[in-house]
C-alpha cells in the first residue's frame, strides 16, 4: 500500500473532501488510474465531486511531486503514487495493465559513456512490455 494520505497529511496539505477522496482513489500498490478512471471512482464515494475537481487535484499531486504522471504508450496519461520509490513499469502490450516492478541493477550505468553524448543523465525510465498473464490465458 502507497503511503500517499500519509505523505499529504505530513505536509500539512488542506485535506477537503474532495482532495481526500481523490487521494483515497490513488493509495495502494500497482496503481495506475487515468483520469476518468479516477473520476469514476472519486464519484462513487462523493457522488458531487466534479471532473474538473479531481483534474486540477492530479495537476497539483503531480506539481507537488506526491504522484508521478506515466504515459507508456499514446493512450491516456495514468498517475501512479508510488512516486518516493524508485521502479520502473512493466506493461501488457495487449490490454494495458501496468505493473511496478522493481530490477536489480542500475540502469544508468548500462549506457556507456559513448552514447551518452555529453549528457548529465538525471533521471532514467524503462518500461518492459510484454503479455500478462489473463490475456496469454485468453
Amino acid at each position: 500500500m502507497s503511503d500517499l494520505l500519509e505523505r499529504l497529511r505530513g505536509r500539512g496539505w488542506r485535506m477537503t473532501a474532495q482532495r481526500r477522496v481523490v487521494a483515497e482513489v490513488l493509495d495502494g500498490d500497482h496503481v495506475h488510474l487515468t483520469a476518468d478512471e479516477v473520476h469514476a471512482r472519486a464519484v462513487e464515494r462523493l457522488p458531487e465531486i466534479s471532473r474538473a475537481t479531481v483534474y486540477n487535484t492530479l495537476g497539483e499531486l503531480v506539481t507537488l511531486g506526491e504522484i508521478l504522471e506515466v504515459s507508456t504508450d499514446r493512450r491516456a496519461k495514468r498517475y501512479d503514487p508510488n512516486a518516493h520509490q524508485p521502479h520502473q513499469h512493466l506493461v501488457c502490450a495487449q490490454c494495458g495493465a501496468i505493473r511496478d516492478v522493481h530490477p536489480q541493477g542500475n540502469p544508468l550505468a548500462d549506457l556507456p559513456d559513448t552514447e551518452r553524448f555529453g549528457f548529465t543523465i538525471a533521471a532514467v525510465e524503462v518500461t518492459y512490455r510484454g503479455t500478462c498473464p489473463n490475456c496469454a490465458a485468453a
